[in-house]
């Protein structure tokens, strides 16, 4: 949900969400919103690119064959459930894409627009207090009953009530929704200017009433559930393979939204416990497609027969969506980490220019912004409109937000990370560290600076370790614990660890979601994704701001603001990103021409007649 509209099998492994408790004040009054005029689509600022009845996305070949079977591999330690929007459990790969439709469509060449799907068509005002949803007639479940607001109200309340958290906080600013008509469904807002909230209402899956009548939501385990996408689910072995079965009468299978795409016939995924084995896999031909996430595999293991004769196909993609942040994430609910100068101390132990020379063959860059590769990233020192947002802050910020051009620490290739360790231990000592017995420790407590770094990917140790050996020479003690991927999810969700490697993806139109990266109402929330514990009343303010924001300009300068508060807290030592989707995938796969801004997007591919 963070990204508005990201290709599928880029979406995050682990979406841990959040929710955000506000006080429910009086309802908008729609007296004075003035007349809302019926839309078929919408954008977040300004005007939506594609008009009223267009035929199809023009990032998609609407004369795409249907059939065929796309193999796909998860490396992941099984699912044990069908619920994608249940906390418990661990959800099969692809439910909600391919089960599910939603109010809405957003395109993939529009920083954040959307069209109608189970709507027909929207009502806002200019103030946006409110948005009904016009239902087609023809929207189906797959057991042919129609798609009602009775079931899009039913939706609203089971997700914010019983699903996961994070639904609670997308939605906090809705203050009720009413079923006005068997096909027209109304939501009023909380008194605010979120002017996001009709678009991402548009995003909320639509789940049968019917279906869950008689039905647990949170313990429906295994049974496969009622939808209404593009497919339904087919043969499954429990926790190492489901598959997905196109539904030939889709009732939406002839709308613009959906033109030209979804056409294999089958979709299906095989589990895998260990990406090595995966790779391998993948060039014995047991499924179709790989995203590399790997610098040195893409140097070095995509060669050979078969890559030489081009039965298999690789392809580094432009892009130009946001890559925002992935790093060394500190947990600062512990002590250890609750001083920013030990955090940023320790950044200074993390030699990237070495990793990338000698593990990543010189393909990445580092980064340097949590909205790296976008306009929304702030760089230099701030000023104009951005300086003016941060003004009223001074006294609350570090002096650096004003006086220093944020850079993570950087090597040469004579000294290498020796000066950055004798500057680390500068930090170190003001915030009360010491060497003693060869071991940093606190000069008043007396308590050694120790922690544990928690992966799930084997992969990272060669990453790790050397980060590891550096911090070693300042008498720091590091454990790596690599755990499987559902223990993982576990812990981190219930911020139990010190640090850990995570990305935290952003979207072109950065918004509710904002929330539950960095607002302190979800610092103890389980399954907030404030995995730093970010509390911090200016952040709170520019997050609100952030949402608030009345067209694109001031969204830019505000998001900037905060980056450059979020970077100078020292929350992560980042890593660094790549403006380029590596794919590989066999020949008998097509794809469309056009590359939309959002990158690669399996669901707009076919197989070759």
């Amino acid at each position: 949900m963070t990204s508005k509209r990201t290709a599928s099998y880029l979406k995050p492994i682990l979406p841990f969400l959040a929710s955000l408790a506000l006080m429910p004040p009086a309802l908008a009054d729609d007296h004075n919103t003035g007349p809302a005029e019926p839309r078929h689509g919408m954008a977040m600022h300004g005007e939506p690119k594609y008009p009223a009845g267009f035929s199809h996305f023009d990032y998609v070949n609407a004369d795409a064959p249907k059939g065929g079977t796309l193999k796909m591999a998860v490396v992941a330690n099984g699912f044990d459930s069908f619920n994608p929007f249940d906390i418990r459990g661990v959800a099969a790969a692809g439910i909600n894409t391919y089960l599910y439709d939603t109010l809405m469509e957003s395109s993939d060449d529009e920083p954040f627009s959307a069209y109608g799907l189970i709507a027909e068509s929207m009502e806002t005002p200019e103030d946006r207090s409110y948005v009904v949803f016009n239902l087609r007639e023809q929207a189906r479940f797959h057991d042919g009953e129609p798609i009602t607001a009775e079931d899009v109200k039913f939706s609203f309340e089971t997700l914010t009530t019983k699903g996961h958290p994070f639904f609670r906080n997308y939605y906090a600013d809705v203050a009720s929704v009413t079923a006005v008509t068997p096909q027209r469904v109304r939501f009023d807002f909380k008194p605010t200017t979120n002017r996001e909230l009709p678009l991402i209402l548009g995003q909320m899956p639509v789940l049968p009433a019917h279906y869950w009548a008689d039905r647990d939501f949170g313990g429906n385990g295994l049974t496969p559930p009622l939808g209404s996408g593009p497919y339904r689910i087919g043969d499954f072995e429990a926790g190492r393979s489901i598959v997905y079965q196109r539904v030939e009468d889709y009732w939406a299978k002839d709308l613009g939204v959906r033109k030209g795409r979804f056409n294999f016939d089958q979709i299906r995924y095989d589990y895998y416990t260990d990406d090595t084995v995966a790779l391998e896999a993948f060039k014995a031909g047991n499924f179709d497609f790989r995203v590399e996430t790997s610098a040195k595999n893409w140097a070095t293991a995509y060669a050979g027969p078969k890559f030489d004769s081009g039965k298999i196909v690789t392809e580094a993609i432009d892009h130009q969506r946001p890559t925002g942040m992935q790093g060394f994430v500190f947990n600062t609910r512990r002590d250890k980490f609750s001083d920013p100068r030990v955090r940023q101390a320790l950044a200074y132990a993390f030699d990237f220019e070495w990793a990338n020379r000698n593990l990543f063959y010189g393909q990445y860059t580092r980064t340097d912004s949590y909205f790296e590769n976008s306009e929304l990233a702030s760089s230099g020192l701030p000023e104009g409109r951005e300086l003016e947002l941060l003004e009223p802050y001074r006294d609350q910020l570090p002096p650096e937000v004003f006086s220093e051009t944020y850079q993570p620490p950087v090597t040469d290739g004579q000294q290498g990370v020796r000066q950055n360790l004798r500057r680390a231990l500068e930090l170190l000592r003001s915030a009360g560290y010491a060497i003693k017995d060869g071991k940093l420790t606190h000069t008043e407590t007396g308590t050694p600076l120790a922690f544990e770094i928690l992966l799930f990917q084997k992969s990272f140790e060669r990453v790790v370790l050397p980060f590891k050996n550096n911090l070693a020479k300042l008498g720091i003690e590091v454990s790596v614990r690599l755990v499987d991927s559902n223990q993982y999810v576990q812990r981190v969700r219930e911020f139990d660890f010190d640090m850990i490697t995570q990305v935290m993806p952003q979207s072109d139109s950065p918004g509710n979601e904002q929330r539950e990266y960095w607002h302190s109402a979800n610092v103890d929330a389980i399954g907030s994704r404030n995995y730093m514990g970010v509390n911090n009343p200016v952040i709170d303010d520019l997050v609100r701001q952030v949402i608030q924001a009345p067209d694109r300009d001031e969204l830019v300068q505000r998001v900037r603001a905060l980056d450059r508060v979020l970077l100078h807290g020292h929350y992560v030592v980042p890593h660094w990103h790549l403006a380029k989707d590596r794919v590989a995938y066999w020949r008998h796969l097509q794809r469309p021409q056009m590359t939309p801004k959002n990158g690669v997007d399996l669901d707009n591919w076919w197989v070759k007649p």
